[in-house]
């Protein structure tokens, strides 16, 4: 017992209770005596500080027969220890306890107001702090004991869990507002336990603090400590990996490795992974983890597994997984398992091997393909089998049935204990209780690679409730014109045959039946299927035929006008031609020098216009003639080059053409084909340079005519090629051009 110093006088407490609660110290050093009211002058150097103790204060609790002191602890001190003093002067009472927690229990006169003060001391200081006030008005409710939070749908429930003494607790408000906002709601509760908030942010974070409504009996409500409310998980995970993998060392056992991901990344606490059989047999476990992955070691059996994502108010929704069965395993189906039956309720379960050697526990599993199954737990030490007379469901008739057998390593009782590497799956065997003939045949009969003799029939396989019992084979039935008919039996994993021996040119109608043990089922609608006729198009040949007009159509036209310039090149029309030269005089021509080479096809040297002359008896030109070879023995001449066009008359004593005629033919300019820009280097330069020239000399020419209307008639005479040709008016010589420049196009046309 510690003894305040300098005290006067110790005083027996009647009546007087001293409970003491400490929240910081197991330990704890308690004081109680009575004191006069001057005892507090033993402290008067005790001063208030802010770093000292503070935040005393006094209360009860309901139903208020005991009062608590509390008080908080000063900083930057160590061995700190406390003295409380209470006073009701009215009563003459003085009570004082040296403490080393932080709280003080006593019993008090609710009707007399009350002091307290608190003293902290330490070996630098003593610091202090005060309350007072009246023990009935001190009562005190709340906070709350524990506060939980949940989310959903843009609601926020809340649930509130008060101390049990404080039933005098009927409603409590609650405050609110989203992270960063800076106005405040609340709203007040209907009863002390729970309440619900509507219309919030899914997104946003909320914090809440929760305070009871004050009452004749809770005076006092002090409020709770703010909670923060995490944002509502709306989006379920996403799988990112799934892999089921067979165990090499543990045969019947497969590995499941599950990876996912949270759509709002660092929002979920972690994550509830619940995993069980999809038959229904317990346990179905709910596994919680902080990482987004899970390894499970499982039987064959189906499996439902679903996940979802979780804070501290609320959850995900959940993103399903189907583990589906294994049923292609061919150890599993390898004659391990018999059935035999009894009725449509009860049968008997054979086992290949000597299991009872290692397991005593088992499971089994049966239903019709696709839906729920039924399942048992037995334990079994002596026989390799199992009777199962009492089946729930009963058996029905050309209805297909799977049963399944698992081995468990625990002993008694069989049933499983959990999930993960609890079994191991030992054998499959599908059964019927009675077979029946199939409702259908195959659908969607089609035929492929047609010739005059043979077709490749395909067809889909009978949907499972039509078959009623294990398929055996086809039957095909193909009929000709002439009724004969032929049966081809196909095997069950076959579904294509080719038919062989047929006669081209015939249609045949064809049929297909399923077989079961129960026999021949229905046959497949009729079927008309046609062989190619004899020497005949096949679809390939006429598919080719098209494919080859349709290239001929697109690329043909080019391909011909292609051959036609290069094997039958084109006479170009001189009147299109670009070669031929516009010349600005009216009646002057700038003639080009000849070329090193010799006289061509329609080289104008040797072109002369001459004065018609009467024709022999063997139709020459006597007097023409000789003028012509004089021309050409002088080709290579000076005097042949000065002038390209000579005018040859009858009278050698008119040596010239009146006025511009004679300008026109006589007065040429010599051109150079080296050096003049209008070089043009086609083969029909020139005798397009005469077309032009003449057209335009056709006014002079009949200037001429009317100065000697006596010599009118002009004789046009070509060497070389041996070209001639006559006329004798002006327009016969526009006539001549003309008609010689439309044949020259309509050869061009034509070529």
């Amino acid at each position: 017992m510690l003894i305040i110093p300098n005290s006067c006088c110790v005083v027996h407490m009647t009546g007087l209770m001293v409970v003491y609660h400490t929240t910081l110290s197991p330990h704890v050093q308690v004081a109680s005596e009575n004191c006069k009211p001057n005892t507090l002058s033993t402290y008067q150097h005790c001063a208030v500080h802010p770093d000292g103790v503070s935040d005393l204060n006094c209360f009860s609790r309901p139903p208020a027969k005991t009062w608590q002191c509390a008080w908080k602890p000063g900083n930057h001190t160590s061995n700190k220890t406390y003295t409380i003093i209470v006073q009701q002067q009215s009563k003459n009472r003085c009570n004082s306890w040296n403490v080393s927690g932080l709280s003080q229990t006593m019993r008090l006169f609710e009707s007399d107001n009350m002091t307290a003060h608190v003293f902290e001391h330490d070996s630098a200081r003593c610091t202090k702090a005060y309350f007072s006030g009246l023990p009935r008005n001190q009562v005190r409710c709340g906070p709350p004991l524990n506060v939980t939070f949940r989310r959903h749908s843009g609601k926020l429930e809340v649930d509130v869990i008060w101390r049990q003494e404080e039933k005098s607790i009927q409603h409590y408000s609650l405050r609110f507002k989203a992270r960063g906002a800076r106005n405040e709601s609340s709203m007040t509760s209907h009863d002390k336990q729970g309440s619900s908030v509507d219309n919030l942010n899914s997104s946003l974070v909320y914090s809440v603090q929760i305070q009871c409504v004050t009452s004749r009996k809770c005076t006092k409500c002090p409020s709770s400590e703010i909670y923060t409310v995490p944002p509502e998980l709306t989006l379920q995970p996403v799988i990112v990996r799934f892999e089921d993998t067979d165990i090499a060392q543990k045969k019947g056992r497969r590995l499941l490795l599950l990876n996912w991901k949270s759509p709002v990344p660092d929002r979920p606490v972690g994550y509830h992974v619940s995993v069980g059989k999809a038959s229904g047999e317990a346990p179905h476990e709910v596994m919680k983890t902080t990482k987004p992955k899970i390894r499970l070691i499982l039987s064959y059996s189906l499996f439902h597994l679903n996940i979802s994502a979780f804070n501290n108010a609320s959850t995900s929704p959940a993103v399903s997984v189907i583990i589906p069965a294994r049923e292609d395993t061919e150890n599993m189906r390898a004659g391990r398992l018999n059935v035999t039956l009894s009725s449509n309720s009860s049968l008997t379960l054979y086992w290949k091997d000597d299991l009872i050697k290692t397991y005593s526990c088992y499971s089994v599993e049966w239903g019709k393909k696709f839906h729920k199954v039924a399942y048992r737990s037995f334990f079994e030490d002596a026989h390799n089998y199992k009777s199962l007379p009492d089946i729930k469901d009963p058996l029905e008739r050309y209805k297909r049935y799977s049963i399944t057998l698992h081995t468990r390593p625990n002993k008694e009782p069989c049933n499983m204990k959990h999930i993960n590497n609890s079994e191991s799956t030992y054998g499959q065997l599908d059964f019927y209780l009675m077979e029946g003939t199939p409702l259908s045949g195959p659908t969607n009969i089609s035929i492929k690679n047609v010739t005059q003799n043979s077709m490749l029939l395909q067809w889909s396989s009978i949907p499972e409730d039509n078959l009623r019992g294990f398929l055996l084979g086809y039957i095909i039935s193909y009929t000709d014109n002439q009724q004969e008919t032929q049966n081809v039996t196909v095997d069950p994993e076959f579904n294509t045959y080719e038919l062989k021996d047929l006669k081209s040119s015939t249609v045949y109608r064809v049929q297909i039946s399923a077989v079961t043990l129960a026999g021949a089922g229905v046959q497949s609608p009729a079927s008309l299927l046609r062989t190619n006729s004899q020497g005949g198009l096949s679809l390939g040949g006429l598919i080719t035929a098209c494919v080859v007009v349709a290239i001929v159509v697109i690329f043909g036209s080019p391909l011909i006008k292609r051959v036609k310039v290069i094997l039958w090149p084109s006479i170009p029309n001189p009147g299109n031609s670009s070669t031929m030269q516009k010349l600005d005089a009216a009646c002057e021509l700038d003639f080009l020098k000849p070329t090193k080479h010799q006289v061509e096809e329609w080289d104008t040297i040797s072109l002369q216009i001459i004065e018609k002359e009467p024709l022999t008896a063997d139709g020459s030109l006597q007097s023409v003639l000789p003028h012509l070879h004089d021309l050409e023995e002088e080709d290579n001449s000076p005097a042949a080059t000065g002038n390209w066009i000579q005018i040859q008359t009858e009278n050698p004593s008119t040596d010239a053409l009146p006025g511009d005629t004679q300008a026109m033919f006589t007065n040429t300019q010599q051109t150079d084909l080296q050096s003049s820009p209008l070089a043009l280097s086609s083969d029909y330069t020139t005798m397009e340079l005469f077309l032009q020239g003449a057209l335009q000399s056709v006014p002079t020419i009949k200037q001429a005519t009317e100065i000697q209307p006596d010599r009118t008639d002009l004789t046009v005479v070509r060497s070389g090629p041996g070209y001639l040709r006559q006329f004798s008016t002006n327009e016969d010589i526009s006539e001549v051009l003309l008609s010689l420049e439309h044949k020259l196009y309509d050869e061009d046309e034509e070529g």
